[in-house]
């Protein structure tokens, strides 16, 4: 599930496609009705790889959350963003049992049930993608047998994928949002924050 060229721009309803870099802004086009626009570096933009669902022990990767939903469902819609609050709750308390009840907000809900039901209808959601892009790490491993010590991120897999905000995204998620950044990977968005490139 490749979602680095998605994102969520505060003020705007529904998700973006990166398009190309500007001088002092990026160029984004709407999934629904494809019309694009400039979003500038005072825009809150997140793209969905970044984001994370504050739960009871760790900040879960909205992807995982995605897939969650993918399985429960079966592959299909959920229940609309639209549907009554307690529909709402019920829903994510199956997908998502230990959501930390006092961070993630009814808002959020709804976001990310809206952003899931615009995903799977532009065909954009297939959780299974990296699993068969994984399967391949046979030499990898034979490789590191022959000389090389444990990789990174194999001692403690969970740690790297729930890396903690920085700067102005750290104030953003201990605000009135339930979900938070995840360490920026997406090159427009670095430049967005104005965050340096990481080695």
């Amino acid at each position: 599930m490749d979602l680095k060229d998605l994102m969520a721009i505060s003020g705007y309803p529904g998700l973006f496609r990166f398009i190309s870099q500007g001088r002092n802004a990026i160029i984004v086009e709407s999934l629904e009705d494809k019309k694009r626009m400039s979003a500038y570096s005072t825009s809150k933009i997140s793209t969905l790889e970044e984001i994370a669902v504050f739960t009871e022990t760790e900040e879960l990767p909205l992807t995982e959350v995605f897939k969650r939903m993918y399985g429960h469902s079966g592959g299909r819609k959920v229940l609309s963003s639209k549907s009554s609050n307690e529909e709402i709750k019920a829903f994510f308390q199956e997908v998502l049992p230990e959501y930390d009840k006092e961070r993630v907000y009814l808002s959020d809900m709804k976001k990310i049930i809206h952003w899931y039901n615009l995903l799977l209808e532009y065909d954009m959601l297939h959780p299974e993608e990296k699993e068969k892009s994984g399967g391949g790490d046979d030499s990898t491993n034979e490789n590191q047998d022959e000389g090389k010590t444990q990789a990174p991120g194999d001692k403690n897999p969970a740690v790297s994928g729930s890396t903690k905000p920085e700067g102005r995204t750290r104030k953003k998620s201990e605000g009135r949002t339930g979900h938070t950044p995840r360490s920026p990977q997406h090159q427009p968005g670095k430049s967005i924050r104005q965050q340096p490139r990481k080695s």
